[in-house]
């Protein structure tokens, strides 16, 4: 059988354009997506969240395709150990426990952890004036590791829950006497939420170095030194040219890559 040449060449370049096009590079992100203003699910199923917008950016910049893979946040560093995909962006905070385990892109942000109980109580970030109350935590975060370490070794005690909601949904119900979160995610996810109107904000910042680190970042495998680099020039790109700060207005009024 005769072949075209012209045809045959043709066909291939066709084929190889086809291939570029099915074939994207893609940047892989596990999140948990209950965890407003940072990700949360839209009405319509989608994500959304300052972190979404930040990848999303981040991917532009890197001219590659955001694919976003969800994941409970206890188990999202064993996730990504696994190949599940190939970053965390889910309000992961720098600490040196988990820098044993997984690497971490340059700091996206650094936000202040509170306490959150009913108006008028008491209650302070104190060990002995918390002890025989009830606090709520998220599952896997720092602020379960600071409760444990600090507080239920003074007599509090420490519930974990799979999500926010969950935890101040409790404390509205009176089955906890606090919860321990992120300030923007309090103020944002409950204060300023019909639900919230009896509660406020209690005590000091509740903060300690070596638990909550500088701040949060994106999760690597230790092994993606590429990755990382890649990244992190990406990073700097969004801030060098005002898209950063474009997203973190519309979720927030003060800087969130402040120091505390």
């Amino acid at each position: 059988m005769r072949y075209n040449k012209s045809a045959m060449l043709i066909g291939l370049i066709c084929s190889a354009a086809m291939s570029t096009v099915t074939f994207a590079e893609t940047l892989s992100f596990g999140v948990d997506a209950n965890y407003p203003p940072f990700e949360y699910k839209n009405p319509d199923g989608s994500l959304g969240g300052f972190d979404i917008d930040l990848g999303e950016a981040i991917c532009d910049q890197m001219a590659v395709e955001c694919v976003w893979v969800e994941s409970n946040f206890d188990g999202i560093i064993p996730a990504l150990k696994v190949q599940k995909f190939d970053a965390i962006l889910s309000a992961l905070s720098i600490t040196e426990q988990r820098k044993e385990e997984i690497s971490f892109s340059d700091m996206l942000y650094n936000t202040p952890g509170f306490l959150v109980a009913e108006k008028g109580s008491t209650l302070t970030d104190k060990p002995e004036n918390l002890a025989g109350n009830t606090v709520g935590v998220i599952q896997g975060s720092v602020f379960e590791t600071y409760a444990n370490q600090y507080w239920r070794t003074e007599g509090v005690s420490v519930t974990s829950y799979e999500s926010s909601e969950q935890a101040f949904t409790d404390l509205v119900f009176g089955r906890l006497d606090a919860v321990l979160d992120d300030g923007v995610v309090i103020q944002q996810s409950f204060l300023d939420k019909p639900q919230g109107a009896g509660f406020e904000l209690v005590g000091d910042r509740v903060f300690d170095e070596a638990i909550f680190g500088p701040g949060t970042g994106i999760g690597l495998r230790k092994e993606s030194n590429e990755l990382r680099q890649k990244i992190n020039s990406a990073i700097a790109a969004i801030r060098a040219n005002g898209t950063y700060d474009e997203l973190a207005a519309k979720y927030f009024d003060f800087d969130v890559y402040g120091q505390y």
